[in-house]
Parts: structure tokens; sequence; C-alpha cells
């Protein structure tokens, strides 16, 4: 009987132990899914905010590009009624001192019109240039920072 007892708490202490291990291993999963968890969480707002930084850009180049093609495709109007409007004052008038006249002030139209939209191109850069430095670049500067200020989490 004392054999028997003595062998019950020989094999009592390991199975103890074992279970207690098979405890803090269950915790320590825990633990870990949960880090885990946070970190996938982490990347993930890190992702959206990369990605809502991408749509900004993209939006800015879209602007851009429609501003610019819509400045072109108006000039382009712009000299076709100005051609027409010119051509008929050529093709109609029959002095020809007012044909030289009305020559000379197309060419200054022309190249006044196309100074103007050359202008409005050039600006629409510059704009998209100063927009990208203010509010583009400060916001991957957030992000960065953000990056570099967030404490690592055991």
């Amino acid at each position: 009987m004392a054999t028997e007892l003595a062998l019950f708490l020989l094999l009592l202490v390991p199975a103890t132990l074992l279970g207690l291990g098979m405890n803090e291993l269950q915790q320590s999963r825990r633990q870990v899914r949960r880090v885990l968890s946070q970190q996938i969480r982490e990347l993930s707002r890190i992702q959206k905010r990369r990605m809502d930084l991408l749509e900004v850009r993209n939006r800015a180049k879209v602007l851009e590009g429609t501003v610019t093609g819509g400045a072109s495709t108006i000039e382009k109007v712009h000299k076709a009624i100005s051609g027409t409007t010119f051509g008929l004052i050529d093709l109609f008038s029959k002095d020809e001192g007012f044909r030289k006249s009305a020559r000379r002030v197309q060419e200054t139209h022309d190249r006044r019109t196309t100074e103007i939209y050359g202008a409005v191109r050039t600006t629409n850069r510059a704009l998209h240039i100063l927009a990208d430095t203010l509010i583009i670049s400060k916001a991957e500067k957030r992000i960065a920072s953000r990056r570099r200020r967030t404490p690592k989490r055991p």
C-alpha cells in the first residue's frame, strides 16, 4: 500500500506539472494570437493610409490632366472660331488694306491665345506641384513619422 501511494505521488507531480505546462502553452498561444491580430490591424491601417494617399495622388493627377486637356481643347475651339471668322473676313473683304489689318489682328490674336492657354497650363502644373508639396508630401511625412513613433508591442 505504501509503495502504491508513493508511486501515485510520483505520478501526480509530473501530471500536475504537465497540466500546468499545458495551461501555460494555451495562454502563450492566446497572447501570440492577440499580438498577431494587433499586428494585422496595424498593417491594415497603414495600408489603408497608403491607399488613401495613393487615391489623393491619382485624383490630383486626373484633375491636372483634366484642366490641361480642357485648356487645350478650348484653345483649339477658340482658334477654330478665330480662323473661321478671320477667314471669312479675308474671303469676303474687298478692301486690301482691311484684309492686311485683319491678318495682323489674327496673328496677334493667335499669338496671345497661345500665350494665354500656355499660361493656364503652366499655372495648372505649378498648382499641382504646390499641392503635391504642401498636401501630399506632408501626408507622406505624417504617415512615415507615425510609423516611426508607433511603439512596438510585446
